[in-house]
């Protein structure tokens, strides 16, 4: 599996309170925080229900 860095780009005033919790969860919470995940099924769901919030990049694989 290849590991993702997922860092927040803008502000989580205004998004529901879902997607305040998706942040938490991802470990995020203030623009400019980065978090480092393994890509699985479930985070990609994550990342979809915030996409317009975080930016992604693929930092390699952690085989």
């Amino acid at each position: 599996m290849s590991t993702l860095k997922i860092t927040q780009v803008r502000s989580q005033i205004g998004s529901s309170e879902r997607h305040r919790g998706t942040l938490r969860a991802l470990g995020l919470g203030r623009i400019g925080k980065t978090a480092i995940h393994e890509d699985t099924p479930a985070l990609q769901g994550a990342l979809r229900k915030v996409a317009n919030l975080v930016q992604v990049e693929e930092v390699g694989s952690g085989s």
